[in-house]
């Protein structure tokens, strides 16, 4: 029985149900977080706490644990049995994963003015995390995910594709605005103008969940879809915490603005 087993989760037939059962748990995952952070904030940036073990600094942390969700993808193209990525629909799609961790990776980490250090715990977390879901991402897209050869002219992509890249913008323009709220020498809190951040609170957290819920449309999968609900889980649970927090925090603060979603929420 053992003996099957192995073989079966050693098969390709073994690997994609495995594939499909990550897709499960990270939701789980974010169902999990979600209700954790009813209670707790997430410690790190503001919210950063020594309860959390010891501080990484913050340009170190930032890169590092963004760093698998680049690297393992790439290796699974080039170093395993990648059998799908020759295919024009599977390189776009894995561009686009790429294309948002390159710039969390390679160019995000090394734009940070001050900020807190990362507590040691919120640096594991998303660095194993970043190791999950690079791996579950990658893998499906380079060896299982099958397209027709027009989809890149299909719909979904069109749409999914679109809303991603609009995601993509919102999401680097925020932290565009949030990194120069303080001119050099300065320290504090600012309330944040322009952009996204006319309407809501949590600009850059909506441009990443509109980012990953294209990507899982134009992906058209259970992997995607998983990513997309564990973004949104998580990022609206710190869209929320902001809000409040710049509400306590300013008394001046816009009473038009919402958290997460224009004139809505």
């Amino acid at each position: 029985m053992w003996d099957s087993l192995f073989y079966l989760l050693s098969s390709e037939a073994g690997e994609h149900y495995q594939l499909e059962w990550m897709a499960y748990v990270m939701v789980l995952m974010g169902l999990l977080s979600f209700l954790v952070l009813l209670f707790i904030n997430v410690p790190y940036g503001r919210y950063a706490s020594s309860k959390f073990g010891f501080p990484v600094s913050v340009k170190l942390a930032w890169f590092l644990q963004e760093l698998p969700s680049l690297l393992v993808p790439l290796h699974a193209v080039v170093f395993t049995g990648a059998d799908r990525s020759s295919y024009l629909s599977n390189q776009v799609l894995l561009g686009m994963f790429l294309c948002h961790y390159i710039q969390r990776t390679l160019v995000y980490p090394f734009l940070i003015r001050g900020g807190k250090p990362t507590p040691f715990v919120s640096f594991a977390n998303a660095f194993m995390f970043c190791v999950y879901n690079g791996y579950m991402q990658g893998r499906y897209l380079s060896c299982f995910a099958v397209y027709p050869s027009d989809w890149i002219r299909h719909p979904c992509f069109i749409t999914g594709f679109s809303l991603w890249l609009t995601g993509l913008l919102i999401n680097v323009h925020s932290d565009h605005i949030l990194r120069n709220l303080r001119k050099p020498g300065e320290t504090g809190y600012k309330i944040p103008k322009g952009g996204m951040f006319e309407y809501i609170s949590g600009a850059n957290f909506f441009g990443e969940i509109i980012e990953w819920t294209g990507f899982a449309i134009a992906t058209w999968s259970l992997q995607g879809a998983a990513f997309a609900i564990f973004t949104f889980l998580v990022l609206s649970s710190r869209a929320i915490q902001h809000h409040r927090w710049y509400i306590e925090k300013f008394e001046d603060y816009p009473k038009s603005r919402k958290a997460l979603i224009p004139f809505l929420y």
